[in-house]
């Protein structure tokens, strides 16, 4: 009776694996690929004030929140991120550090000549992002499976065969960044009193790149 139990449960083994392997000989392998450019509607910038004593750098914090805010920068946007005190330095032992986001509607031009002040150090951009930008991701990663699906479907067809259903989809991220230069900063980051005496560059969201989004999910359907 054992030895029946034990044959009937190889045959069904055998047969499951005999019905894999011909899944996997009747099936169709291909990728679709996506790509989509994102126009950025937001800027994380970092800057740091310097003074040479804490009341100095009070009056200079008070002044930097007051230029953000008549440049329409809420103090929600405003996030303090670190202090340091030198106290082997002759001159400006103290400086300060913040983030503040500035969105499309904002007059950059404006606020980096307003922030060109000898007691900002620093002013660089941290961040250059979409805020719906996980919406946008899901869309090209839907249109690569689009993509992928119609590829199985003209190269089957062209055999007289038919795409049946799906058995494996694999998401493979070829490129996705948040993080974009805009093109006056890619030589020009360091410092924002340098870039005042150059007129010329645009500081605009037209002047920035789009970000650029691309997937390729690989499936493998039936061939009926």
């Amino acid at each position: 009776m054992k030895l029946k139990h034990f044959l009937l449960i190889g045959i069904l083994a055998l047969g499951s694996l005999v019905q894999a392997q011909d899944v996997k000989k009747n099936a169709i392998e291909v990728t679709g690929v996506a790509e989509m450019e994102v126009e950025p509607n937001e800027i994380v910038f970092s800057i740091g004030i310097k003074a040479d004593n804490k009341n100095e750098l009070a009056d200079n914090e008070k002044k930097l929140f007051d230029i953000l805010k008549n440049t329409g920068v809420s103090n929600e946007d405003i996030k303090f991120k670190s202090m340091y005190q030198n106290i082997y330095s002759k001159t400006s032992k103290f400086t300060k550090s913040y983030q503040f986001k500035v969105s499309a509607k904002s007059n950059l031009s404006k606020i980096f000549e307003d922030l060109n002040q000898k007691w900002v150090n620093r002013l660089n951009i941290a961040e250059i992002k979409n805020t719906k930008i996980a919406d946008f991701r899901k869309a090209v990663k839907i249109n690569a499976l689009k993509a992928a699906k119609e590829k199985a479907d003209y190269l089957l067809e062209s055999m007289g065969k038919k795409t049946g259903n799906v058995i494996e989809i694999v998401e493979i991220e070829d490129y996705t960044s948040d993080t974009v230069m805009p093109v006056a900063y890619k030589s020009r980051m360091s410092n924002v009193q340098l870039e005042m005496a150059d007129a010329s560059v645009d500081y605009s969201f037209d002047n920035i790149e789009n970000i650029k989004l691309k997937y390729s999910i690989k499936t493998r359907y039936e061939i009926l």
